[in-house]
Formats: C-alpha cells, structure tokens, sequence
C-alpha cells in the first residue's frame, strides 16, 4: 500500500486531524506528506471533519444503525462535519406524538431510526398543562382538536399537524408561536371561504369514518413526509420549511405532493398583525 493510500485508510472517523497525523508518522510517513493529502481530500469536498470524541462516544450499534442517516444529512446540507451537528441537535431532541392509528407507528418509527434521541406517543387529546416534559416538538395526528393546538399555543411549542384520510394526505401546517400561522389561523381563513366550516370541522372532530379511507401507501407516504419536515426543523431549526405557513397535500389517485400557502389570519390572536 502506498504512503497516501495508508492515510486514506486511516480515515474511519476514529481519529481527529492530529491524531491521523501521528498515527501516520508512526508508520514513517512525512507530517507534510499527510497535510498534503488531507489538504487534498479537503479541497475537493471528500473529507468530513466529524469529531472523534462525538464518534467514539456512540455505542458502536448505533454507529452503525445511524451511519446512512449522517452520510445523507452532510450531502443534502454541504456540511463539512459528516453530519455530526445534525447528529447532536437529532440526539438531544425531544418529541412527542400526539393521536392514535396507523399514522402514529409510521412517524415514530422514522424519526427513532432517524436519530431523534427521544419519541414518546400520547393518545389523550390534551396534553398536561405546562407539559410535564417540554417537548422540542409536537406532532398532531388526524383532526386538530382545538383545545390541544391552544394548549401547545400557550406553551409555545412548536407542532406540525398531519392526516391521512378520505384518499387525501395533509403534511402541515408547521406552526411556530408567534412566528407562523397557527391551526386557528387556517380554520378562520377556512371560515372566510365557507360559512359553514365551523360546522364541518366540529362535525370531523366529534367522529371518525370508519374504516378510515386511508391504505398502507397513503399511510406510509404521509408518515414519511411527516417524519422529514420534523427533521427539517430541528436539524435547520432557523429556516422556514415547506410546511411553515403551508400545507403538503397529497391525493389519491393522482400521487402528487402540492403545496398550499396559508397566511397568519387578521382576526387570529396568535400573536401576529395584519399587513399595514
């Protein structure tokens, strides 16, 4: 094996930059032989400056299990870490899944194997008042129920509401107190283009169809779209993803994700004013 071919392979992630340095002067490479290789691998985008001490305090399990989800996370951000940023904020964040059916194994299942470090799942409709546990983020399955949105509203946690019924999938609205459109603000708008919404949704809320129009790839897409604007979110927890002041819908049987915008509403107060 060549000298530059020994200090590729001392690249696993086991060892920062100094520790490669000594571990190739051990085997009587030049110092400057090995800047000069890692400068290379550097400049053309195929190193990643992970950190030992973050890599090595994983149990070598997880290492494993998590190694897809990193290498993804670096390529789709640029980052030059390898992902281990987007590790720690995945690793220290909290979760928890608010509703029942077949869309609330999906959801937890993708971002436990995601890395998120904790997923709890609540049935009740409202959760404890301040939540026992502040979570990072809540996720609302099927239809909001008007007290948890308030609730999460007067805590200010961030929730991201999710469906899948009647052939239809909606992803959205990500709602950041004070920051973006609330649930409240989608039903006033709601209101605005029908008279009669009001009724609908306490209609929608005091009954489940059953069965629920709702197949296993329904299921699984809107799981799996629920899970990446949840990981959106706390892995860029500054930037606005497509579900802030938006909605994701998908329906059968065209299989097609469209985006619809929804503006903070006047008459909402959630803590946002009208333009002018």
């Amino acid at each position: 094996m060549s000298d530059a071919g020994f200090v590729v392979g001392l690249l696993d992630g086991s060892r920062d930059r100094a520790q490669v340095i000594a571990a190739a002067s051990h085997r009587g490479i030049p110092a400057q032989l090995t800047e000069r290789v890692l400068t290379l691998l550097a400049a053309g985008g195929a190193l990643d400056d992970f950190p030992a001490g973050t890599y090595r305090a994983l149990p070598r399990q997880l290492r494993t299990r998590l190694a897809p989800e990193l290498a993804a996370a670096s390529l789709a951000h640029g980052d030059g870490d390898g992902g281990a940023r987007i590790l720690a904020r995945r690793r220290a964040a909290y979760v928890t899944i608010y509703g029942a059916g077949r869309l609330r194994s999906g959801v937890a299942d993708l971002l436990t194997a995601s890395g998120i470090g904790e997923v709890a799942s609540v049935e009740a409709a409202v959760p404890p008042s301040p939540p026992a546990t502040r979570p990072d983020l809540a996720v609302l399955l099927g239809t909001p129920v008007q007290e948890l949105g308030a609730s999460l509203m007067r805590d200010r946690i961030p929730h991201l509401a999710a469906s899948a019924g009647e052939a239809i999938g909606v992803v959205g609205p990500l709602v950041l107190p004070g920051r973006s459109a609330c649930l409240r603000c989608l039903d006033l708008a709601r209101t605005d283009r029908d008279p009669a919404w009001p009724l609908i949704l306490a209609q929608l809320a005091g009954r489940q169809p059953d069965p629920m129009a709702c197949d296993a790839p329904l299921a699984s897409a809107v799981a799996a779209q629920s899970a990446a604007q949840a990981l959106a979110f706390i892995d860029r927890p500054g930037q606005a993803g497509a579900a802030m002041n938006g909605t994701l819908e998908l329906v059968l049987p065209a299989w097609q994700w469209r985006r619809r915008t929804w503006q903070p509403h006047c008459d909402c107060d959630c803590g946002r004013r009208c333009p002018g």
